[in-house]
């Protein structure tokens, strides 16, 4: 594997880091904003992110993409208010380290066929669920800045902070 597992789990918990940095910048205000109609809204989003990275880490895991299982996840948390939804992206830390640190370098070196691709679990965590992190947390950046959050810069899209330059 390019990564080291110790640094891949670093770079799931990264972003994760990023996400609650960018969640916290969110009016609750805009939490029923959506771009347009059938996109997520911000809570949706937010709520989607809880699911995404553990459920796809498990399929991979077990081979296989379960359908019902990811069904009831989103159903989850989907009930979730945002308080909850934050403290449930805070808890993937953890949840990271613990469903990554169980696997050998022969697992994620393992084939796996997911959605009609193969390709090794360990480049399918990275480019599917590691990728999929950094897409959705700017798909979050980007309605924040939608909703008016001009003071937002590249810091805090990549960097998971303010802009160091304007703080006083």
């Amino acid at each position: 594997m390019v990564l080291t597992k110790p640094e891949l789990i670093a770079s799931l918990q990264n972003e994760v880091r990023i996400l609650l940095h960018l969640a916290g910048k969110v009016d609750r205000s805009i939490l029923d904003y959506r771009p347009t109609p059938k996109q997520r809204s911000t809570l949706e989003l937010l709520q989607y992110m809880t699911v995404m990275g553990p459920e796809l880490i498990k399929a991979v895991q077990a081979g296989t993409f379960d359908a019902a299982a990811w069904t009831a996840a989103e159903k989850s948390a989907a009930a979730l208010d945002f308080d909850q939804t934050l403290a449930a992206l805070a808890a993937q830390r953890d949840q990271y380290a613990a469903i990554l640190g169980g696997m050998s370098e022969a697992d994620f070196r393992g084939e796996v066929d997911m959605f009609g691709q193969k390709s090794s679990r360990g480049s399918f965590i990275v480019n599917t669920v590691l990728s999929g992190c950094a897409a959705y947390r700017t798909q979050l950046f980007l309605y924040l800045k939608a909703c008016g959050r001009e003071e937002l810069s590249t810091w805090n899209l990549w960097a998971g902070m303010d802009d160091p330059a304007t703080k006083s």
